[in-house]
This record gives C-alpha cells, sequence and structure tokens, in this order.
C-alpha cells in the first residue's frame, strides 16, 4: 500500500514560509484544508460513523476551525458510494481532495494533488458481532431493572438534554461492574454510531503501547525507536518512550497543542511532520500538551508488530477505527472513529487491570500488569490546570466528589472516557461542543458519584 500510495501521488504542496508568501497564496491553502476537512469528514462519518449528510453537515461541519469554519460550507462534495470516496472541489486549476474509506483503517485524506484512483470493485466491509454477549457483541449489555439507580437516570438525562452541564450531547453511556447502567443518545445517533474521538485518541495511543509493552516489543524506559534520530549528533536520541508519552519530550511546539493542519487536513504524512521539530528543552523537563510527541510514540511502538484493527477486535470494539495518512501512519493524536459503547469497552480493559476475561477460552492479558497504575501515575513536569497528566491520561484526582483514582481520556468537542477503578465504574460522554459551550466533566462525574453512591 505504501509504494502504490507513493505511485499514485502525483504532486504535494509544501507551503512555503508565511513570510515568503502571498495573501492569495494562503488564502488558497486554507481552501486546500477546508477542502480536505470535508472529504475527510464526510467520508468518515458515512462510512465509519453510520451517520447521515445531514447529521454530518450539522454536527461535524459546524462549531470548527476558525481558520476554515467559513470556507467549509462553500464548498461541493461529491460522495463515490460505490467506490467509499469523497472529493471536494476547492481550485479550478487543481484536483478535488479526496479521502478514501477502507474496512481496516477507515479514511485516509490523500495529499494535496493527488488526482484519484479507480479500485477494482466495491470495497470490503466489517463483519460486526453485535449478537455476541457483551462486551463481545451488544446481547445482554444494560441492566434489565434500571429503577434502581432512578437518581442516575436523572443526572444522564440532564446531560442528554444540554441541562446543567453544557455543551451539546450526543451519548452518554454508564458502566458498573460490567454492565451499562444508563445509556442515552441524541436523535439520529444510537449504540453504533461512531464518532470522531479527538484527542481521546491518545489515550487509546497510550493503550495500544501498553499492548506493545506487553508483547515484548517496546520498553517505555529506552530511547525512542525513532530510526531518524539515531545520529551520534542528535540530541533527539535520548528522548523516550516515556518522554513521549508524558508530553515531557522537550521538543519545539510551536502552538499550544501543537496544531497538526497539514496531518490532520492537509494530506501531509506523519514522517514529514511529526519527525522535524528541533529540541528546545531537556527531555522530562517540561509539560507541554503536543500532538507531535503521541504521533511520535505510535510512530515508535511501530517499530515492531503494531495493528490496532486486531486489538481492538480481541475486545469487541468492533466498530473502532484507527485512521492512517496515505503513507500508513497511524494519526493517533485524533483521528480515531468509535462508538460510546467501544469507548466503554475500552475503560472496562482497565477496569480489569489489562485482563480480558470475556473471549471464550483463558483470560487474555493485553496490558502489563502495572500498566493501569502507569498511565494513571503523574511523573515529572504536569501541567497548571486543575487537570493532572500521567500517561496519554488526565487525572481526576483533584476534582472534589470524585475518587482519588479516577482518570481519564479528553479530547476536543467533548468527548471524554472516565474511568474509577475503585468503584468499578466508567463513564463515556460524546459530543459536539463548541469553543464557547463546553461540557462540565468534572461536575457531571462528581453527580454521577453522588446517585450511584449506594
Amino acid at each position: 500500500m505504501k509504494k502504490l500510495a507513493k505511485f499514485l501521488m502525483l504532486g504535494l504542496f509544501v507551503s512555503a514560509p508565511v513570510s515568503a508568501q502571498t495573501n492569495e497564496e494562503s488564502t488558497e491553502y486554507d481552501r486546500a484544508l477546508a477542502a480536505g476537512y470535508k472529504a475527510q469528514f464526510i467520508c468518515s462519518g458515512l462510512w465509519n460513523g453510520g451517520k447521515s449528510l445531514s447529521d454530518i453537515e450539522a454536527d461535524e461541519l459546524s462549531g470548527i476551525y476558525d481558520r476554515i469554519a467559513t470556507i467549509v460550507p462553500t464548498l461541493t462534495a461529491d460522495v463515490d458510494q460505490e467506490q467509499r470516496q469523497v472529493r471536494v472541489t476547492y481550485n479550478e486549476l487543481m484536483p478535488p481532495r479526496i479521502a478514501i474509506w477502507n474496512s481496516r483503517t477507515g479514511c485516509t485524506g490523500m495529499a494535496i494533488g493527488f488526482a484519484g484512483m479507480k479500485r477494482d470493485g466495491t470495497p470490503v466491509l466489517r463483519n460486526f458481532r453485535d449478537h455476541l454477549p457483551w462486551p463481545m457483541g451488544d446481547r445482554g449489555a444494560v441492566v434489565t431493572n434500571p429503577e434502581i439507580f432512578e437518581e442516575l437516570q436523572q443526572v444522564v438525562t440532564n446531560a442528554a438534554a444540554n441541562k446543567l452541564y453544557g455543551g451539546k450531547t450526543s451519548a452518554v453511556v454508564i458502566i458498573k461492574n460490567g454492565k451499562i447502567i444508563s445509556e442515552k443518545y441524541k436523535k439520529g445517533h444510537d449504540l453504533h454510531t461512531a464518532q470522531r474521538t479527538w484527542s481521546v485518541a491518545k489515550s487509546i495511543a497510550g493503550t495500544l503501547v501498553g499492548h506493545s509493552v506487553q508483547q515484548g516489543f517496546s520498553d517505555v524506559n529506552a530511547p525512542a525507536k525513532i530510526i531518524e534520530w539515531q545520529s551520534a549528533f542528535d540530541p533527539r536520541s535520548t528522548i523516550t518512550l516515556d518522554n513521549l508519552l508524558r508530553m515531557s519530550s522537550g521538543l519545539v511546539s510551536d502552538t499550544a497543542g501543537n496544531r497538526t493542519d497539514p496531518v490532520y487536513m492537509g494530506g501531509a504524512t506523519v514522517t514529514e511532520r511529526a519527525l522535524n521539530w528541533p529540541l528546545l528543552y531537556p527531555p522530562g523537563s517540561r509539560f507541554r500538551y503536543a500532538n507531535n510527541d503521541t504521533l511520535l510514540a505510535v510512530y515508535a511502538a511501530g517499530s515492531g508488530p503494531f495493528d490496532p484493527y486486531e486489538f481492538f477486535q480481541k475486545i469487541g470494539m468492533s466498530r473502532t477505527y484507527a485512521e492512517t495518512d496515505w503513507n500508513e501512519n497511524y494519526i493517533l493524536s485524533s483521528q480515531v472513529w468509535t462508538t460510546a459503547r467501544d469507548l466503554g469497552r475500552m475503560g472496562m480493559l482497565y477496569l480489569n487491570n489489562g485482563l480480558w476475561p470475556y473471549r471464550e477460552g483463558e483470560p487474555e492479558r493485553l496490558l502489563p500488569e502495572n500498566w493501569r497504575n502507569y498511565v494513571s501515575t503523574p511523573s515529572g513536569p504536569q501541567p497548571d490546570r486543575e487537570f493532572g497528566y500521567g500517561a496519554t491520561f488526565w487525572l481526576m484526582n483533584k476534582t472534589d466528589g470524585v475518587p482519588q483514582d479516577t482518570f481519564a481520556g479528553f479530547g476536543n468537542r467533548g468527548q471524554y472516557l472516565v474511568i474509577i477503578p475503585s468503584r468499578n465504574m466508567v463513564i463515556v460522554r460524546r459530543g459536539y461542543d463548541t469553543r464557547d459551550n463546553r461540557f462540565d466533566i468534572a461536575t457531571f462525574t462528581r453527580d454521577v458519584m453522588e446517585a450511584t453512591a449506594s
């Protein structure tokens, strides 16, 4: 696939330094980014998410980055259902931006200038196993007597109705003792509707790295296996996998969050963008939240066997898609699509401390015995905010009314996976929040704790 993608590439624009760009060039690049964003989200929303085009336009293509927000609605999308491709025209002199779907990794945003490809036949679809018992499937997932948690039902109803907690909620799933005790979805969504996880993907990435450690292919305390840094003259060769997972690489980060628009929207590859940042601080000395740290951690772990699809299948996450760039590098800082129930399944893996007992046969250990403790324990520099940071998970140990062992994946637009081992509970909340209307996950978690205390 890598050779095929490179062969099919007809061109790739590399943006010039800002000082050398004309206003016209900047505007045209923003149009190319907007077209890539629209192609990617329509493609993923339709065939990863199982959503309608109208829902995608209302939810996924609104409340987005200011840089492209006014451009996206003006662009025309061509949806090819048979080939499962989306093309968005943005410039009469250039080919449209294209996103291509496959059943294993979802949608791939192709590079600017890629002119398209014709596949033989219709893409193969995934084989879902919904008939299997929960959590490998959906049968028997929900407790039969929800009235025993009447107070909880009101808390969840308030969240789903966008009362008290803010935001624009699309799904809430509460799991306790291995069963769903409350579950609600917005109109047009159901248990099989997938959304982009945004930065909850970083917690998924940390889980996949943990699986690589369990398999013996990665060591968090060793220098990251990034061959491009192995020159004797390159100080980045000392950066460990632990530094990357804890957002303490010391690498330059141009913006808060280290925006990666060229990878997310521009069809650039992970290796083109993430590998080339210079070292600014000693590794392990500064906390700086950066997409590139996660991209690099996954790139390093991917030097050995690394297959998110197979891992997801092991724990029943059959509607989860870890997407890649066109050179097959995983974009696990953000670009995962999954359902609320699938996120709940991953939370259950942590409740079981990395052991998965729900498949036929002997329980399988998928994460090291100490991995839950590792990802949920602060080490080294910490962010100056209400939540601490472990390794790819945020810590809610300072949140009033919430057990101190609570850790969570947080993502843009209100994606939350909250894991509370001491209560044997997982909370999943999905949304389409905006910058001006955010969900209050701390208060919601506290209220869920109070409602289920007895």
